[in-house]
């Protein structure tokens, strides 16, 4: 497997310097198959992006399905095999056009890190106080996009409401929950979303955002900042091809403050773009096969 991606990691380029490599994978779903004590099957939605900051021509995107075994040994979860095939492929949004290879330069692995993988959540499902280091701070900053890309989001004022309490700070709460509510009525009112997700037709709303790299821009014990590049997607899995879902990549900045024993966002915006070349020979999926990753079930474990 690492002499196959090797290749593409190389590019264009006669030789791999390993500073100039992208290898980037985001989880957009996540769907437990079997489960008890003992063993766990989950099968995940990912889609990776390889290439060279340094070649002729931008990474390449790619979607793929994971099926991941695992068994319990010494009170933790352990990898016990893992297969792969093609996923379902969503199309890149006609409005972003692919970056040029230099673009990447930030999202190598000798200049950026993946996310932080905490696992740690209180018993309402919603991210546990983060530690009061870089890394607290990272992950806080890696949990707030991808709970921004939920469903549940658009669709359930309560969970929106409960979310965003728990990740945002007191001091920007009254103008965070005013402009998520607006975003959301906007989002079910021209889908034609009723509060399960779904439209009159029974196509369901599909969302997920995954984070691909992260690089801190300022941090202190008080403040931090850090610039997220992601994957999203989103549309209706229905009958409407025109609505089918479709992927976006995006830098996102996150700002954070240190506020009630944890990091809280301050800000979460959208910056520029940095698009990979789309998935090559593959047509899109249709529309309808997205309800099979759609839905608060299906959604990936915060980061």
């Amino acid at each position: 497997m690492a002499d196959e991606t090797r290749s593409d990691l190389r590019g264009d380029n006669r030789k791999l310097r390993p500073e100039h490599a992208i290898a980037r994978t985001g989880v957009l779903a996540a769907h437990t198959l079997g489960f008890d004590v003992h063993r766990a099957t989950v099968r995940l939605w990912t889609t990776t992006v390889r290439g060279n900051s340094k070649g002729g021509e931008a990474p390449k995107a790619a979607f793929h399905s994971v099926t991941v075994s695992l068994v319990w040994e010494a009170n933790a979860w352990k990898l016990a095999g893992s297969s792969a095939g093609q996923g379902l492929v969503a199309p890149v949004d006609t409005r972003q056009a692919t970056n040029v290879a230099a673009d990447f330069a930030d999202y190598t692995s000798h200049s950026s890190r993946g996310p932080v993988f905490s696992g740690v959540t209180a018993t309402d499902g919603l991210p546990s106080a983060y530690p009061r280091d870089r890394g607290g701070a990272r992950a806080a900053a890696t949990n707030a996009v991808m709970l921004y890309g939920d469903s549940r989001f658009f669709t359930d004022t309560g969970w929106r409401h409960r979310m965003l309490k728990s990740t945002a700070a007191p001091s920007v709460m009254e103008n965070v929950l005013g402009e998520a509510d607006s975003t959301a009525r906007m989002v079910t009112e021209n889908r034609g979303l009723g509060s399960d997700g779904k439209t009159l037709d029974g196509g369901l709303l599909v969302t997920r955002t995954a984070v691909l790299g992260s690089r801190c821009v300022t941090y202190s014990d008080q403040a931090a900042s850090f610039e997220l590049w992601t994957t999203s997607v989103g549309g209706i899995a229905g009958a409407d091809e025109e609505e089918r879902p479709q992927v976006n990549f995006l830098r996102m900045t996150v700002d954070l403050a240190w506020s009630g024993g944890t990091w809280r966002t301050t800000s979460v915006a959208p910056s520029q773009p940095l698009v990979p070349n789309p998935p090559v020979d593959r047509e899109a999926s249709p529309a309808q096969s997205f309800a099979s990753v759609g839905g608060a079930s299906n959604a990936p474990s915060l980061a």
